[in-house]
């Protein structure tokens, strides 16, 4: 068994904890409204910024042993810059307030998953964060594409408010090959249990952003 496979076991209970969140069965079924997918697209807009800054950090402190891993962060921040920009372009066909959305804080949820990134990449091992991406990439390859083309005959909006969910299905098909076979290079136990880690604990912590959504619309 590869180290991915012995990822996707390891994981698999939080992994199906996250999935059965109302959230997920409402939006495959088209039963949210608009405001639920801008609250989905604001708090996906306060985590997908820091995707390139914390890339960044990630590569700066890549060992010098591991100069492969370092070319293949970098190939990384290529593909996700500018990401965060479509997210507000889609509030903004969606009827919401892009300007509002850049300039405020993000929920506590989503800042608390954040701030376990950084801490990740910059007090213990940063190869962890690969548990972020295999989360966020691995739940986007499930569900973007189906999510986005039923809340579009659910919400009878245009196709510009869905540019995240759409390009983010095809894109992370892609990605999460080359992660497979990324994370499938890791020779270090420490760097294989960091990422185990840090995946079971995003499974955790995007779960709670999530289902604060739900919080959020039925206060």
């Amino acid at each position: 068994m590869d180290f991915y496979q012995k990822l996707q076991q390891a994981t698999s209970e939080e992994r199906t904890s996250l999935f059965s969140i109302p959230v997920i069965s409402a939006a495959l079924a088209g039963q949210v409204n608009r405001q639920l997918y801008i609250s989905f697209l604001t708090r996906a807009f306060h985590h997908v910024k820091h995707t390139v800054p914390l890339l960044m950090a990630c590569g700066a402190r890549i060992p010098d042993d591991q100069e492969w891993l370092r070319s293949a962060i970098a190939h990384y921040i290529e593909e996700e810059i500018g990401h965060h920009e479509w997210i507000l372009n889609d509030i903004a066909a969606a009827g919401g307030d892009a300007n509002t959305v850049r300039g405020c804080q993000a929920d506590f949820d989503t800042e608390v998953m954040i701030s376990y990134a950084y801490d990740t990449v910059m007090r213990r091992n940063p190869v962890g964060f690969f548990g972020m991406v295999y989360v966020l990439e691995g739940t986007s390859v499930s569900l973007a594409s189906n999510v986005a083309d039923t809340l579009q005959n659910a919400l009878s909006l245009p196709s510009s408010a869905f540019t995240y969910l759409s390009s983010h299905g095809a894109l992370d098909i892609e990605h999460l090959g080359h992660f497979e076979k990324l994370v499938n290079r890791f020779d270090s136990p420490a760097d294989l249990d960091a990422v185990v880690h840090c995946a079971k604990i995003f499974f955790r912590l995007y779960g709670n952003v999530l289902r604060s959504i739900d919080v959020q619309e039925k206060s």
